[in-house]
């Protein structure tokens, strides 16, 4: 070291820089979700003794496909489908028109709607099918002038008993839905559409149905299935569904617990049919509010397909 440099500290040239280290490999630890492996396992052993327990039991399995396409089986299924759909037609047809009324301004008409829909919300759909089955009792003729007169028996077939107590009743639920569809359009599309010079029924066909069937149409899907369901309870007038015609089966077959899996067989069939109408009719409904829609099944499965011959890293 020269004079200078021990005279002056500063003129001592810095020393080279430490070169920094390299990034560190994080060595990723998954978190042990031990509770998760307990529930599975439990949760397969007990369906693992359900199944052993109806598997040791006394139940005749092989009825169930024997019978499963019989004629008075496929009939039953075949009542079923027909009051499910003619008894949500005039649910909903019945309760669009109660949902305006409840809307309207017109007091009575709002009274009337509010009336009729606290009414049949109230009491229960098997009541309802037994009063209108049984009220031959009260009114011995239908009479309605030069167009129809019968006796009451002859006119309230067990058809008509069951379209009527399941649709009217249907008709208060519906029209709770379909108010509530209406009543989330903004009232401003309303006030511009009349501004416009619409009518009020050209301004609800054209402008706030059209929006409120987003809302409307998930939960009347429900309703379908529900009623789908709920027509066992027509047995309550006589009329042959699927329920009494697994019935029927089982007293001249004497299978009684066969019959009812058989029937919630075909139940389930048919509300999964129906569940997949509502998945596609809320996804047609749903263009306008979402950004892209949901993927369909078919395209869920060739998405699966086409991942399997993708390497981990997602690299093709």
């Amino acid at each position: 070291m020269t004079e200078i440099e021990k005279a002056d500290p500063a003129a001592t040239p810095p020393a080279p820089p430490v070169p920094a280290a390299g990034p560190q490999t994080i060595k990723a630890i998954p978190v042990r979700h031990y509770g998760r492996y307990v529930t599975a396992v439990v949760a397969v052993g007990l369906l693992a003794l359900l199944v052993s327990a109806f598997a040791r039991g006394r139940v005749n399995w092989g009825a169930i496909p024997d019978y499963f396409f019989d004629d008075q089986i496929l009939t039953g299924v075949k009542n079923t489908v027909v009051i499910t759909v003619l008894a949500m037609v005039l649910g909903v047809v019945l309760g669009i028109v109660l949902a305006v009324m409840r809307l309207s301004k017109n007091p009575v008409t709002s009274a009337i709607a509010w009336f009729y829909i606290w009414f049949f919300r109230g009491t229960p759909v098997y009541v309802q099918l037994l009063v209108w089955f049984n009220l031959g009792i009260v009114f011995e003729y239908i009479n309605l002038g030069p167009i129809y007169k019968d006796e009451w028996s002859s006119f309230m077939t067990p058809f008509l008993c069951a379209l009527l107590g399941l649709g009217l009743n249907e008709a208060a639920y519906m029209a709770e839905i379909c108010r509530a569809g209406l009543q989330s359009v903004d009232e401003g599309q309303t006030e511009a559409a009349h501004a416009l010079g619409m009518s009020h029924a050209k301004t609800l066909r054209r402008i706030v149905v059209p929006q409120a069937m987003r809302v409307i149409v998930p939960p009347t899907g429900n309703e379908v299935i529900n009623m789908l369901k709920t027509s066992s309870l027509a047995v309550a007038a006589q009329y042959t569904e699927l329920l009494r015609a697994t019935q029927n089966v089982s007293q001249t077959s004497g299978a009684t617990v066969e019959m009812l899996f058989l029937a919630a067989a075909w139940y389930i069939i048919l509300t999964s049919v129906l569940s997949i109408g509502q998945y596609y009719l809320e996804r047609y409904y749903a263009r306008g509010s979402s950004r892209s829609l949901p993927p369909t099944p078919m395209q869920k499965v060739r998405a699966q397909l086409t991942s399997l011959g993708r390497p981990k890293g997602g690299m093709a």
